[in-house]
């Protein structure tokens, strides 16, 4: 039996639109910073929404610490910590103080204590200036960075990020790395971009919602590259047929 501790899937799949993502899936995810690559369409995004709990598994059973994410939301709270890609499908409040106490509130600090730990985390930033300004009024790089702020305040043990550097420029992906390498949390992270992965503890490589690769990143990553790079061989030999 897996411990408690850490994220377990057993023979859990995902059946969107009447289409099988996620296969028969199990894993056991304990490290402290886990990667995950493959395609697009490999079920990456998908896998990170079923351990969220905002996919229920169609068979088997996901487990965060002990708790089923998609039949205990307020039990993962504490637990488990979601970064977006786009952060417009993140924020929900209109000010930026409101974003950052949500959280806080929803883990049972009151209104006024919230939105002081909010602008005391603003001020720590050098953003206390953004405390009462509208969110929308942030550039998409501020956003995430406010997302990421939100996540973290509420100290989940587990960060999943879903591409969290797509699209930014490089003074913002500098910062929200900085950020991302110091925070305590166990980190899940689905990217695009292999070399964000080589100081991390473990990589899985997915295809078609099934487990390609498993183990350390140099491997790993290695094994991905050279299949990518005989798939678009392949591509180019059929068109140039």
């Amino acid at each position: 039996m897996p411990s408690a501790d850490g994220i377990h899937l057993s023979a859990a799949t995902a059946t969107l639109a009447g289409r099988v993502v996620i296969p028969p899936l199990s894993l056991s995810l304990t490290e402290r910073r886990i990667g995950i690559v493959g395609r697009n369409g490999s079920g990456k995004s998908t896998l990170l929404r079923l351990i969220g709990g905002l996919v229920a598994p169609s068979s088997g059973t996901v487990r965060v610490d002990g708790i089923d994410p998609s039949g205990d939301r307020r039990g993962l709270i504490a637990r488990l910590g979601i970064l977006f890609q786009n952060p417009d499908h993140q924020i929900i409040f209109p000010l930026v103080e409101e974003e950052l106490a949500f959280g806080l509130r929803q883990r049972g600090l009151g209104r006024d204590g919230a939105l002081a730990a909010a602008r005391a985390r603003l001020a720590a930033e050098g953003r206390a200036h953004w405390a009462a300004m509208p969110a929308t009024s942030l550039s998409q790089g501020q956003r995430h960075f406010l997302c990421l702020l939100s996540v973290l305040m509420m100290e989940p043990a587990t960060l999943l990020l879903d591409e969290p550097f797509a699209g930014l420029d490089l003074p913002t992906t500098a910062r929200l790395r900085r950020a991302l390498d110091a925070a305590p949390q166990r980190l899940v992270t689905v990217t695009h971009d292999p070399a964000m992965l080589a100081s991390y503890d473990r990589a899985i490589w997915l295809e078609e919602g099934r487990v390609a690769g498993d183990g350390p990143p140099a491997a790993v990553l290695d094994a991905y590259a050279a299949a990518m790079e005989e798939r678009a061989r392949d591509a180019d030999t059929h068109l140039a047929g």
